[in-house]
């Protein structure tokens, strides 16, 4: 992708803050947000904007307009890829880069779904850390339609998810679930009304922005290493157990506590 200013509301993909939380904003309104290969290739670049913006608390991952969060991968790029190994190759990349970046920010991520999160939406979502939805929004994983097989990265977030049970049901089917079904197999975290969707994701982002950011971080760092497999503590992650006694944060939320005021915890990662 040819470099752009990351803030250019133009852009198919860009960047914003406001009020601690930065915004991924999908931008491709008249393609209800398909994914191409240059938009999948930008996901890194702007993701460690955000990660590396002090300002930057929780990172919420979301549509431009409420019609769709993302209705799969652009039709385009089908057509392009069929019969070039090396433009297949790229596009396979672009999206496991892309998702890897989304999946390991340092920062806590939401995805605000509303409207339809389909194919490659759903890759974006299931990548985040939690999934807002709004009630009439409708979800559908759909290589099975295609002659696809899912990628097995997605397959295991997909299945950390949901279980391996419902996950196959998904695959299996290619069928398109509505909010309620998502919410009950644990496809999303909550539903909203549509006139409540921002409101409510921003206030619970507020609410992780207000937490110890070194806890946070710290946190999700362990919760990736029991995702990719570790069960039990090695000297690096009891390290961080131990350090977080000599931090600053620490030191402020307990003399928050014993003082029964709100603490404010001023680190940011610097």
């Amino acid at each position: 992708m040819h470099m752009y200013d990351p803030c250019d509301k133009s852009n198919p993909v860009y960047i914003e803050v406001a009020d601690q939380i930065g915004y991924l904003v999908l931008n491709r309104p008249d393609k209800r947000n398909a994914l191409t290969v240059a938009m999948w290739q930008a996901l890194p670049r702007l993701l460690a904007l955000l990660d590396d913006n002090p300002q930057v608390r929780v990172i919420t991952v979301c549509s431009s307009q409420p019609e769709a969060f993302c209705a799969g991968a652009d039709i385009d790029t089908f057509r392009r890829v069929a019969g070039d190994p090396a433009a297949r190759e790229e596009n396979r990349l672009a999206i496991r880069d892309g998702q890897r970046a989304l999946a390991r920010t340092e920062k806590p991520t939401i995805a605000r779904i509303s409207g339809a999160c389909i194919g490659a939406g759903c890759g974006i979502a299931i990548h985040c850390d939690l999934r807002f939805a709004s009630s009439d929004s409708r979800f559908g994983i759909t290589p099975a339609k295609l002659g696809l097989v899912y990628p097995l990265n997605d397959t295991k977030q997909l299945m950390d998810l949901v279980g391996p049970s419902e996950a196959k049901k998904l695959l299996f089917t290619a069928r398109l679930i509505d909010a309620e079904e998502a919410l009950r197999v644990g496809l999303v975290d909550d539903i909203f009304p549509p006139d409540r969707l921002d409101a409510e994701t921003a206030a619970f982002a507020s609410d992780m922005a207000s937490r110890s950011q070194y806890a946070l971080r710290g946190m999700k760092k362990s919760i990736r290493r029991i995702m990719d497999g570790q069960t039990d503590d090695d000297a690096e992650t009891a390290r961080w157990f131990q350090d977080a006694h000599s931090h600053d944060d620490y030191h402020e939320g307990v003399a928050a506590f014993f003082e029964k005021r709100a603490p404010n915890f001023s680190w940011n990662g610097d």
